[in-house]
């Protein structure tokens, strides 16, 4: 069942510049409202995006806090893609429409990879 979701970014600066910096994405209220938690294997990993009702506008991955496996962002698994963060959290927006799947390749094996539909 759809649930209403926002999604923001939040940056505080600080030392030699202060500030701070809320960037919020528009509403989506036809979002799945889930969080997804996956295993994933050594090389490229199919992640499906969610369907059933609802159209995530975007998502938000999210690596283990210890997490040493290399996580690279691809549209196919051909792509060179983009290196992610081992640990820090990554939100991407969709455009119009999301779509069917993306791949995260890995060097290893990871558990506990979450990603929040929104």
């Amino acid at each position: 069942m759809p649930v209403t979701s926002t999604r923001a970014i939040v940056i505080t600066l600080s030392d030699d510049y202060i500030g701070n910096l809320s960037l919020e994405a528009a509403a989506n209220e036809d979002s799945p409202g889930a969080i997804s938690i996956y295993s994933l294997v050594s090389g490229a990993n199919t992640i499906t995006v969610p369907t059933g009702g609802s159209s995530p506008k975007g998502a938000t991955i999210v690596p283990p806090a210890e997490n040493t496996v290399t996580l690279t962002l691809k549209g196919v698994s051909g792509d060179t893609g983009i290196l992610l963060s081992p640990t820090d959290p990554t939100s991407i927006a969709f455009g119009a429409s999301p779509p069917v799947s993306f791949v995260i390749t890995t060097n290893g094996v990871l558990d506990g990879l979450r990603i929040i539909w929104t």
